[in-house]
């Protein structure tokens, strides 16, 4: 069975997008390079992000998001982003009106029931949870193995915490951090 990672870039002081769900310039880094990352020839990055990035994203088998994220993209228009296999929706809510039942969108009730269709759907690819309220979440549960963070030069003072709300203390272990341009890739394991 693959990895439960929790992922985002993030802002130096901690924040996943700003007051208005605005990333800024948290993904500046992704365009910044001379390195493609992708088929799209839109995301460029350094040598030692594309090595340090695409094979993560290579490992990616679903995404777990909250409705939130999923309406402020669109649902991005029933195709799962970065080649993803299936998406996971956290939600209280039906999918939305016209919405392509065929579409690779796994509708779920609850973070714990969403860990484990993402799993089931991932078999032994990694299951990502992006950041923000729903990782929280997750990791608030237990269900989180890995924490990743690209963390951007850039403090934007307030903001939708990486976190989200979190309060209570999560044990770490010990970094591995990569240095790419504009951007400083963090891994830690989570201890149990």
């Amino acid at each position: 069975m693959g990895k439960v990672v929790m992922y985002s870039s993030v802002s130096v002081d901690g924040f996943v997008a700003d007051e208005n769900d605005q990333p800024g310039p948290l993904f500046d880094w992704l365009t910044g390079g001379d390195v493609p990352l992708d088929d799209s020839g839109v995301l460029k990055v350094s040598q030692t992000s594309y090595d340090y990035t695409r094979a993560y994203w290579d490992q990616i088998g679903v995404t777990v998001v909250g409705r939130h994220v999923f309406d402020l993209t669109d649902g991005w228009d029933g195709k799962p982003p970065g080649a993803i296999d299936h998406v996971v929706v956290v939600t209280h809510r039906p999918p939305p009106e016209g919405w392509d039942p065929g579409a690779p969108f796994h509708f779920v009730d609850g973070v714990e029931a969403a860990v484990a269709k993402a799993r089931e759907l991932a078999g032994d690819r990694t299951v990502e949870v992006a950041a923000g309220d729903v990782g929280g979440q997750v990791l608030a549960a237990g269900l989180v193995d890995e924490v990743r963070m690209d963390v951007v030069p850039v403090v934007f003072g307030s903001g939708k915490r990486y976190f989200g709300s979190v309060d209570a203390q999560h044990l770490l272990a010990d970094p591995d951090v990569v240095a790419g341009t504009r951007v400083l890739h963090l891994r830690y394991p989570v201890r149990r």
